[in-house]
């Protein structure tokens, strides 16, 4: 499975639907209590004004480490186990492509491999690499797919937290970075070091929303939200005619509450991706670690933006952008957005309060509102 190893983000989205008459497709159930709690408490909130229209239909299940959810309608009733079958169908591919945890993925096949000569690896890792390279570009290297080790080093991946010594850091440093890497498109990838590794978990989710999303749009459906541990893509509108509304969790460590309604305005795919540090981080001798590491140092961040939500047309650009501003902060990741032309929400804490900034992107919008409260 395609697990979030690096705690990047947390479940702060979560996809809520209009009233109408809902049919539930049988799907797992295996998954964290308090992911129901907080979706069907905004969903609880969300809902209001019920009355006749074409028949939504969900489903749900749980992949990739996480709980996910598909909500459509459309002028027919969809065969649900069709599409089902087909959702399964891709999460199978997908993991055996790009799951960083079983040792038979083509990704997991590149990092073991000895050796500096080009590996096949297919398109779609090439191009996901390629979109990375450009985001960690933008950011001076702040996000940096090969940072694995780094996870490793600090004991994040087994939840035992270590910070290590300088000596020790300073030598996993050596193989980090996007310049250790040659991209040799459309389907080979070549290292120049012979031990650096591709983590590609901060951008897979996102990947795998659009890959989902393809496969409703092909079954004939035109309004709808796929979402994947909270990162998600909407099109169309509900049965009603309005827009889809989205809960945005509050961004503190103690709570499960709502924070923002984001209104999705545009008709088109788009999409939805937050990244948070808020839910995952170790306390050792009086001091806080972030789960959020920056591959310029190696250490974990210790600015006060505690989430990142990114609106984009792409969901596999949304998911890396959301990360990488993350990463920088909003100190940082403010000017870096402007000048990429982003679309983000920054939230960070000061003096124990939320604050927000967002980018004139996001402003300029006409896509997607925000609003505090129902």
């Amino acid at each position: 499975m395609i697990l979030l190893k690096k705690g990047l983000r947390c479940c702060l989205v979560r996809f809520l639907t209009a009233c109408a008459t809902k049919h539930n497709a049988a799907g797992s159930r295996t998954c964290n209590s308090s992911f129901f709690v907080a979706a069907s408490l905004l969903f609880s909130l969300l809902i209001s004004g019920c009355n006749t229209h074409p028949e939504i239909q969900t489903m749900t299940g749980f992949a990739q480490g996480t709980v996910w959810n598909i909500t459509l309608w459309g002028g027919h009733r969809t065969d649900m186990d069709v599409l089902r079958q087909a959702v399964d169908q891709e999460f199978s591919r997908l993991d055996l492509l790009l799951s960083g945890y079983r040792q038979d993925s083509v990704i997991e096949r590149f990092n073991t491999a000895r050796t500096t000569e080009a590996i096949e690896v297919g398109p779609e890792i090439v191009s996901l690499v390629e979109i990375a390279a450009q985001v960690s570009r933008s950011t001076q290297g702040s996000y940096d797919l090969t940072i694995g080790p780094l996870f490793e080093l600090w004991g994040f991946k087994g939840n035992h937290l270590t910070p290590p010594p300088e000596e020790d850091l300073a030598q996993v440093m050596n193989r980090i970075g996007f310049n250790k890497l040659e991209i040799i498109p459309p389907d080979r990838l070549r290292k120049r070091l012979v031990d650096i590794s591709i983590d590609l978990s901060s951008i897979a989710q996102g990947y795998s929303v659009s890959r989902l999303a393809s496969i409703v749009e092909h079954s004939g459906i035109e309004n709808y939200i796929v979402e994947i541990g909270g990162e998600l893509q909407t099109r169309g509108r509900k049965p009603d005619g309005s827009p889809w509304r989205i809960g945005l969790e509050r961004p503190v460590a103690e709570e499960r509450s709502l924070h923002k309604v984001l209104t999705i305005e545009k008709r088109t795919p788009a999409a939805v991706m937050t990244s948070g540090t808020y839910r995952r981080y170790f306390d050792e001798q009086g001091k806080r670690y972030s789960h959020v590491l920056d591959a310029r140092t190696g250490r974990p961040v210790e600015h006060s933006t505690v989430s990142v939500t990114v609106f984009h047309n792409d969901p596999t650009v949304a998911d890396a952008w959301s990360t990488a501003l993350l990463c920088l902060g909003v100190e940082e990741g403010a000017a870096v957005a402007d000048k990429a032309g982003i679309a983000a929400m920054f939230i960070s804490t000061q003096n124990g309060l939320l604050t927000e900034l967002f980018s004139p992107a996001w402003t300029s919008s006409k896509g997607i509102t925000v609003t505090k409260s129902l």
